[in-house]
């Protein structure tokens, strides 16, 4: 661990904070004197207080002790970069347009990673109107369903989140272009073809 890169993070993630040193140091019930030392290089925090600090400063404990916090790239706003995370606790769907850490239910999050369709997982689309009409023959049942399906182009997410014993049939409106993703319970994330405005894919 080095105590000038610890030090430094914290220095700037208290101003970000618009805190004094001695309004961390009160917040932690240690002296200002400590924190001086910090931030100056000359120490670094011990381990028993890490897990208050970094909730203070809002930082991860990992971020903490590399002293970097390392930003990601800007993604121009391309929701073609978008991953999808999903907690097998509690069902909670989340998504980022960026590399993160994400966690649910006291467990770190593993980006689920797409897989083209298969037989089981193959979907029908109907162009009605202005819209995509899907229907997915899938499974529907308590512990093996489609729990959602998400439509993006490169600007925007269109997200619908399906339940057990309901059909698996949605309708979202057209894009310029985009690709569909759904998500089942037990096998995890499919990705298929894009999708045309005008067009009708059976498959």
């Amino acid at each position: 661990m080095d105590c000038n890169k610890v030090g430094g993070l914290i220095l700037s993630l208290r101003k970000e904070k618009n805190m004094t040193q001695k309004d961390l140091a009160e917040l932690m019930n240690i002296s200002d004197k400590t924190i001086s030392k910090w931030e100056r290089g000359l120490g670094c925090p011990d381990v028993s207080l890490l897990g208050e600090l970094s909730t203070i400063l809002g930082v991860h404990i990992e971020k903490l002790l590399s002293g970097e916090l390392n930003p990601n790239e800007q993604d121009r706003g391309n929701m073609n970069q978008i991953r999808f995370y999903a907690c097998q606790s509690c069902g909670n769907v989340m998504t980022s347009t960026g590399a993160t850490s994400i966690s649910c239910c006291g467990r770190l999050l593993k980006e689920l990673l797409p897989k083209p369709e298969n037989e089981e997982h193959k979907i029908t689309v109907d162009a009605i109107e202005d819209d995509y009409f899907i229907t997915i023959p899938h499974e529907m049942s308590r512990d093996h369903y489609i729990s959602f399906v998400a439509y993006i182009s490169y600007d925007r997410l269109l997200f619908m989140k399906l339940y057990p014993e309901q059909n698996a049939e949605l309708r979202f409106p057209q894009m310029h272009g985009g690709t569909l993703y759904t998500y089942c319970t037990r096998h995890g994330l499919w990705k298929h073809e894009k999708l045309k405005n005008g067009t009708r894919r059976i498959t």
